[in-house]
C-alpha cells in the first residue's frame, strides 16, 4: 500500500487518510476522493492530501474485516456490514459466549493489520450485545495475512453463542433452630431471579432441617419431579466435602464432583451429581444479588456446558468479584453501558400518487414484481427491524402486493398534502426502542439489503455519525438513516419534501456509506425512467 503525500490533482481514486475540510465541506479519513471531491480540495486552497492507495497484493479494509468476520462467527452470531475497517459481531440470543482464547490469540499475532477483539470467554450475552469487533488497522491488509487468518478460521467455530435452554430447578433450604423464615423467603426471591434471568424457573422447593438424612430425603424427592439441576441452600456453609449437604449426596446415592472454586465471592461452592442430574451446594453469597461465583455455574448449566473441576479450575483468572475500596458502593453507581448493536427501524415511504407517472408506479412491475416489492424486501432482509410501511394512495393493492412478508402497515390518511405526512405517520409507528431509523423510498428498485446494512454499520452517534446516507461517487441519494435525536424536527417537517435539509444543518453529524451501484441515486418518476430501467 502506498501511503504519502498526493498533489490534489492526483489523489482521484485515492483513499483519504485524515479528515480534510474544504469550504462548508467536511471530507472524512478513509473517503475514496471522486474528481468532485477533488475539484472541491482544489477550491478550498488545498494542494496536498496525506492519501492511500491500494496495491496488488492488498485487501481493502473493508473486504478483510468482512471476510475474517463470516469466517470467525459461529452459531448464535450475527455478523454485522463492514465499515471503516471494521465489523462488528453480535449476539442473537441469550447465552454464553463460547470463545477458543488460544486461537483468537493465534489470529492476532499473524500480522499488525488484523486484530481481533471480544469479550471475556463465556461472558453472559443477550440479543444484540457485542461479541467482538474485527477492525483492520491501515486501509487495507496483506493478502497472504488475510488468507492465514481465515485458515485459523477452518474447523470448529472460534465464537459462538451456547444458548441458554429453560431448566426446572429444585430448591433445598435447610434451618437451623434459630434460622427465620424471612431469611429462607429471601434466599428464595434471590435465586428465582437468577433461574429467570437465565430462562428458567425453580419448580419445587423443600425447608428441612440442616441434617444429612434429612436432606438426602429431600435430593431423591427433587429428583423424582425430574429437577435439574437441585439447589441446595445450607443453613450454615459448607466447609468440608464430609459436611452436611456434601454427606447427603452420597447418601442419597450421588456422587460429590468438586468442592471449592477460585472464584471470590463463590469459593464454598460444591458439585455434586444425582442420577445424572447437576446438584449445587450453595455458597451464602448466593442470596446476594450482584454478580458472584454462583452466576459462572448457572450460566454454565442453562447454556449445557460442563461444570466440572476441569472448568472451574479455569475460572480464576477474572475470578475476583469482590469490591474494591475506590467503589465501596457499586450500587449507587450507573452500570457500564453494554455494546449493543444499534436498533434501527426502517420506514418504507409507500403512500405517493405518483402524479408524474400517470398510475401507481409502487405497483409496475420489475422482473417480475411490482416495484414496491423489491424495496419492501431489501429492507426485511436487512438488519432493520421493524420494517414500517406508510401507505397512501391505492393503499389496498400496495398491502398486497407485500403479502407474506413481515412488516407492519401505517395507513397516512393525508397522504395527498406531502411527502412530510408519510414521514411523521411512519416515525409515529416505529418502537420508543429505536435508536434510530432507515428512511427507504419505495421507487428504488435496486436498494440492496447488503446496502442498508453498511448503512447500519455506519451509524455511531457517539462518533459523530448520527446521520448516513448512501452515495455513489460523492453524490448522496437515498435512503438515509437518521438517530432517534432528529425525529421531532423530522416530524415538524410540512409540505411535499422530506428531512434532506436537515443534512446541511447537520453536516457534521453526517456520514456517507459508498455504494457499490448507482441504486441510491436511481428513482424511477416517470414512464421513460421505467422503461429504461428496465433496459438496464
Amino acid at each position: 500500500m502506498q501511503f504519502g503525500s498526493v498533489p490534489v490533482d492526483e489523489a482521484v481514486g485515492a483513499i483519504l487518510a485524515h479528515a480534510v475540510r474544504a469550504g462548508d465541506a467536511l471530507f472524512r479519513k478513509g473517503r475514496v476522493l471522486s474528481a468532485g471531491d477533488a475539484a472541491a480540495l482544489k477550491d478550498g486552497g488545498h494542494v496536498t492530501v496525506v492519501a492511500a492507495r491500494l496495491e496488488p497484493g492488498d485487501v481493502a479494509e473493508d473486504e478483510a474485516a468482512a471476510r475474517i468476520a463470516a469466517k470467525l462467527a459461529g452459531p448464535g452470531v450475527r455478523v454485522g456490514a463492514a465499515f471503516t475497517g471494521r465489523a462488528n459481531l453480535h449476539a442473537t440470543w441469550d447465552g454464553l459466549a463460547a470463545i477458543d482464547a488460544a486461537r483468537v490469540d493465534a489470529i492476532n499475532a499473524v500480522d499488525e493489520s488484523v486484530t481481533v477483539a471480544t469479550l471475556p470467554a463465556y461472558a453472559h450475552v443477550t440479543p444484540r450485545q457485542m461479541v467482538a469487533t474485527v477492525k483492520i488497522i491501515p486501509f487495507a491488509a496483506p493478502v497472504k495475512a488475510v488468507e492465514e487468518v481465515e485458515a485459523l478460521l477452518d474447523g470448529a467455530p472460534v465464537l459462538r453463542v451456547a444458548a441458554f435452554a429453560p431448566k426446572r430447578a429444585a430448591l433445598i433450604s435447610t434451618r437451623l433452630p434459630q434460622t427465620k423464615e424471612a431469611s429462607l423467603d429471601k434466599n428464595r426471591a434471590a435465586l428465582d431471579a437468577r433461574m429467570k434471568a437465565i430462562g428458567s424457573d425453580i419448580v419445587c422447593e423443600r425447608r428441612v432441617a440442616h441434617d444429612s438424612a434429612a436432606v438426602a430425603e429431600a435430593l431423591r424427592a427433587a429428583r423424582a419431579v425430574d429437577a435439574d439441576p437441585v439447589l441446595v441452600f445450607g443453613a450454615s456453609a459448607i466447609t468440608d466435602r464430609r459436611d452436611v449437604i456434601p454427606a447427603a449426596i452420597v447418601a442419597a446415592g450421588g456422587r460429590v464432583m468438586h468442592f471449592g472454586m477460585p472464584v471470590d465471592p463463590g469459593n464454598l461452592l460444591l458439585m455434586g451429581k444425582l442420577d445424572g442430574a447437576d446438584v449445587v451446594g450453595l455458597p451464602g453469597c448466593a442470596r446476594s444479588p450482584k454478580l458472584n461465583g454462583v452466576d459462572h455455574i448457572l450460566w454454565r448449566l442453562a447454556a449445557g456446558l460442563p461444570a466440572g473441576r476441569t472448568e472451574i479450575a479455569t475460572m480464576g483468572v477474572g475470578g475476583l468479584l469482590m469490591e474494591i475500596p475506590t467503589r465501596p458502593q457499586p450500587r449507587e453507581e450507573r452500570p457500564a453501558a453494554i455494546a449493543r448493536a444499534p436498533k434501527i427501524g426502517a420506514v418504507v415511504l409507500a403512500a405517493g400518487l405518483s402524479s408524474r407517472m400517470g398510475s401507481n408506479k409502487l405497483l409496475a412491475e420489475i422482473g417480475g414484481k411490482p416495484m414496491i416489492r423489491h424495496a419492501v424486501e431489501a429492507a426485511v432482509a436487512s438488519h432493520a427491524d421493524p420494517v414500517v410501511v406508510v401507505t397512501g394512495h391505492e393503499a389496498d393493492r400496495v398491502t398486497a402486493a407485500l403479502g407474506g412478508l413481515n412488516v407492519r402497515f401505517a395507513q397516512n390518511p393525508d397522504h395527498a398534502n406531502g411527502l412530510s405526512t408519510s414521514l411523521r405517520r411512519g416515525l409515529s409507528a416505529l418502537p420508543q426502542d429505536c435508536d434510530g431509523t432507515l428512511i427507504v423510498l419505495g421507487d428504488m428498485p435496486g436498494v440492496s439489503a447488503a446496502l442498508l446494512d453498511k448503512m447500519i454499520a455506519a451509524f455511531d452517534p457517539a462518533e459523530g455519525r448520527a446521520i448516513v446516507v448512501a452515495a455513489r461517487h460523492g453524490k448522496r441519494g437515498n435512503p438515509v438513516v437518521w438517530a432517534r435525536r432528529f425525529f421531532p424536527e423530522m416530524q415538524a417537517i410540512e409540505g411535499d419534501v422530506g428531512a434532506r435539509a436537515l443534512m446541511g444543518i447537520y453536516g457534521e453529524l453526517l456520514c456517507e456509506a459508498e455504494a457499490a451501484d448507482d441504486a441510491p441515486l436511481t428513482d424511477i418518476d416517470t414512464p421513460e425512467a421505467l422503461a429504461a430501467y428496465g433496459k438496464a
